[in-house]
């Protein structure tokens, strides 16, 4: 199984029937595609949309059914449009329940880092301030490491998104949560030992006795 389907299934677990869900560009996408069965999950994209199902398959793509970032998305039988002021509205409102956001670093303190790339243009952070503000439970799927480097850090040093710590981070490698607001080892993925994670991350989390396995 690929990372980016790992974590997509690991982060759809977290899904609860009757919830409002906001799916930021990259891999939280793809959480929409294994949603447990039985579950009636409404998915809102910040451009307008509540009702957006699976991404759709090649050559199916309408024009006009895009995500945030502006990519092909479907929309499901029941599914309602509305312009940007109204989405928004739903978001600094706390009208979701759920936030999947992408992150480029997550500190122990928990704060978020998703907006801004060294060295490339940046025309701003999109929508994921008012979403880390303003949703009910904020989730971060990511790669646990970037060119050999983590991105689970002592202290971000690239432009935080919100004061307000996350929820949870799922990674690649393990679930990571912040019970009592310190950073602790929740699960590890698959095959993978506590000692490798510990190994590519550089914060220092907290080591439960016992560690499960990621359920996927």
């Amino acid at each position: 199984m690929d990372p980016q389907t790992l974590i997509a299934r690991r982060v759809a677990l977290e899904l609860r029937s009757g919830y409002l869900v906001n799916l930021g560009i990259g891999i939280p996408t793809l959480v929409a595609n294994y949603v447990p069965a039985g579950l009636n999950v409404f998915f809102q994209s910040e451009n307008g949309l509540i009702g957006t199902g699976p991404i759709p398959e090649q050559g199916m793509a309408h024009p006009l059914l895009t995500d945030a970032g502006g990519r092909p998305i479907s929309a499901l039988p029941g599914a309602s449009t509305f312009d940007s002021a109204m989405s928004f509205g739903l978001i600094r409102g706390g009208h979701v329940d759920m936030t999947v956001l992408g992150g480029l670093q997550v500190d122990a303190d928990g704060h978020l880092a998703n907006w801004m790339i060294p060295g490339k243009m940046v025309p701003g952070m999109g929508g994921a301030m008012d979403l880390v503000a303003g949703a009910k439970r904020v989730i971060v799927a990511m790669q646990h490491a970037a060119k050999g480097k983590s991105k689970i850090v002592r202290k971000c040093n690239l432009p935080l998104t919100s004061s307000r710590p996350v929820d949870l981070v799922v990674t690649d490698l393990a679930v990571i949560g912040f019970p009592g607001g310190r950073i602790t080892l929740l699960e590890t993925a698959p095959g993978v030992r506590v000692a490798e994670v510990l190994a590519v991350t550089e914060a220092d989390l907290m080591i439960p006795t016992e560690v499960p396995e990621m359920k996927i």
